[in-house]
């Protein structure tokens, strides 16, 4: 198999692959180079040599992942910044394209990505190889260059820290439309108290604008009802300008003003009050993404 016949395997595989890189890596811009960097590795091989190649694949895309991620970690003389927010994956409420209905199917939430970012490399690949796709610690301890014994502690470990810190949230689809609709009439009246009621008193705010924005806009993390609705009634332009969406198959809001996005916010909900917030704001990586189109 080569040339055209092999390009065509590969595009079979690429969702596949293009979800494991972005639970490697929570970045979509990252994730797309890592599936090209397992396209060009596989165009130097031998097919012939490869017995599974959708294994072959995800095992290559995870070392490649996870060669950015120590790169990632050795770079960072100081400890990931509590704001930042992974790359959301933002999509109409009823998505039509398959590939955007390919990529909701299976989506793993903003909150656990932001999980994700605080494992150690090691970690990571072996939780989202192992627990997310199946894959084999016999296959992925070749990886980490470990036995499958210690490849397994690495997962075991990774999936206390997810659990631990992973912040529960109401599947169900109705549920989250009612509370969202409520946070939004809420922020757009400007009413403190219906939002510190539709808020649990352990709500965590994380906003990422990026390093360059100053000021009130500025990168923050808030913890607590009243803080949060404080900041929501002091950003409820946004609010105002704000359509739901799908972000990473959850609901979510987007906020698109003059044809330029200008934050994505995800929610965790439980017990019909909002737990957890993650606002995206940074400039340079809200002008990368696509605006879905409006089906609301």
């Amino acid at each position: 198999m080569d040339g055209e016949p092999l390009a065509r395997s590969f595009e079979e595989h690429r969702g596949r692959l293009g979800a494991v890189a972005y639970r490697m890596l929570g970045s979509l811009a990252e994730a797309e180079d890592a599936v090209q960097e397992a396209w060009l590795r596989l165009s130097r091989v031998d097919p012939g040599t490869i017995g599974n190649l959708g294994g072959w694949l995800t095992t290559v895309t995870g070392r490649i992942c996870l060669d950015l991620l120590r790169s990632r970690t050795a770079r960072r003389e100081q400890p990931m910044d509590e704001t930042f927010v992974p790359d959301p994956v933002i999509g109409p409420l009823s998505p039509a394209d398959p590939e955007q209905q390919a990529l909701h199917a299976d989506s793993v939430g903003v909150a656990l990505l932001v999980v994700l970012e605080r494992l150690q490399p090691d970690e990571r690949l072996a939780f989202v190889l192992h627990d997310m796709f199946a894959v084999p610690f016999d296959d992925i301890a070749p990886v980490l260059e470990r036995n499958a014994t210690a490849t397994r502690q690495l997962a075991s470990r990774a999936r206390r820290r997810v659990r631990d810190a992973t912040p529960p949230s109401d599947p169900d689809p109705g549920r989250q439309r009612q509370v969202l609709d409520a946070f939004m009439a809420a922020a757009r009246g400007g009413d403190f108290e219906a939002l510190v009621a539709v808020l649990h008193p352990d709500v965590v705010l994380r906003a990422d604008a990026g390093a360059l924005v100053r000021g009130t806009e500025a990168s923050k993390t808030l913890r607590g009802a009243k803080p949060v609705a404080e900041s929501a009634l002091l950003f409820a332009r946004y609010t105002a300008a704000a359509r739901v969406v799908l972000v990473n198959g959850d609901l979510g809001l987007l906020s698109v003003v003059d044809g330029r996005i200008r934050s994505v916010m995800s929610l965790t909900i439980a017990d019909q009050r909002v737990t957890g917030l993650y606002v995206l704001a940074d400039p340079d990586r809200l002008g990368r993404l696509r605006i879905p189109d409006d089906d609301t």
